[in-house]
């Protein structure tokens, strides 16, 4: 997805207006498959555990994965054991399949392969939700709680929680798709909206506030971690193969370090076209969902985490409304059915 095209979500100018019709009939049909779910001909599967859907409505990636990586190391706190399912996204099998720490990113996913080395829980992929969480459970009958990354409009999985995630640039100009950046109306049911810079309307749910930061250190392969105020004086070019690759170089730029070259790729980017730098001097840094699939044929890459804050009253809100769960499980599921 291109800068222009994000920069033109933002506002509604000209190329907004000529997708807005096309943007309507999309709405039409969002409406008609929720409808489909609310009154009962299409159902949401429940899992035997509570499901906690961490997702956005916004295209073009909101930050969900480290939200997902933040919310799995509490619930371990907290005595619980997590796990985690989701599609894949970019993959390049079509089955369901449990994540391993060695597994390759082309048949996993980044992002499922990032969470199974950085959260140490299970994880399973699969097209189907539902079918991922019971292929998991099978697997794994001591995990009681299952995070599903991404799946806010996977409403075949039926949810305990729904967690919406915004960055700062909200719901852009608060258009559907393709006019604007919205996957669905909003503001809309969810429990819970966790959001970076201004607060977006949120109808009846609570907000809390987020912040994003990279540590203060870059790893590579093999563990060997480097300070970034070391890196300052190095030859360095900076890989970002995300969403918003600008907001990682930003952050670079932010901590002190400035790259003789910066090289925005398409997000989920499988670097098979890639060709390293010629100069040995030239230091690679790049995020860590990009260092998962560049690690196998070059493990000297760099890779800087990204680490989110959540403010502290969420994970109270999150305690309490667990609690309630666990007190009224054989109550009737908040999911999409009654969403």
């Amino acid at each position: 997805m291109s800068a222009r095209v994000r920069r033109s979500w933002q506002r509604r100018g000209a190329p907004a207006w000529l997708l807005w019709p096309l943007s309507v009939l999309y709405g039409a049909l969002v409406a008609v498959r929720r409808a489909l779910y609310h009154h009962g001909v299409l159902r949401g599967e429940r899992l035997p555990v509570p499901v906690i859907v961490v997702g956005n409505v916004v295209a073009g990636g909101a930050g969900k994965t480290p939200v997902t990586l933040a919310l799995l190391a509490h619930l371990q706190r907290q005595g619980w054991h997590p796990a985690v399912i989701s599609r894949g996204y970019g993959r390049r099998t079509t089955d369901g399949r449990a994540v391993r720490p060695d597994s390759g990113a082309r048949e996993v996913g980044d992002e499922p392969l990032l969470i199974a080395r950085r959260g140490g829980v299970p994880v399973f992929v699969d097209r189907d939700r539902a079918r991922a969480g019971r292929a998991l459970l099978a697997a794994h009958p001591e995990v009681d709680i299952v995070v599903c990354d991404d799946g806010l409009q996977h409403l075949a999985l039926a949810r305990d929680l729904e967690l919406c995630v915004f960055n700062e640039q909200g719901v852009g100009n608060g258009w559907l798709l393709p006019a604007g950046p919205l996957r669905e109306p909003w503001p809309r049911a969810v429990d819970a909206v966790l959001y970076q810079g201004d607060a977006p309307r949120a109808g009846a749910a609570p907000t809390f506030a987020l912040t994003r930061a990279l540590a203060d250190e870059a790893l590579d392969a093999t563990g060997q971690t480097t300070p970034l105020t070391a890196l300052g004086a190095a030859p360095l070019v900076a890989l970002a193969g995300t969403a918003r690759p600008e907001e990682f170089f930003a952050m670079l730029r932010a901590r002190g370090l400035h790259p003789a070259r910066e090289v925005a790729l398409p997000d989920h980017y499988d670097f098979d076209g890639w060709k390293r730098p010629p100069d040995k001097r030239e230091r690679i840094i790049c995020t860590e969902k990009d260092a998962v699939k560049l690690w196998p044929r070059h493990p000297d890459v760099l890779a800087v985490a990204l680490q989110v804050r959540i403010a502290p009253a969420f994970y109270r809100w999150l305690d309490t409304r667990l609690a309630s769960l666990s007190s009224t499980s054989a109550g009737e599921p908040h999911g999409p059915e009654t969403a």
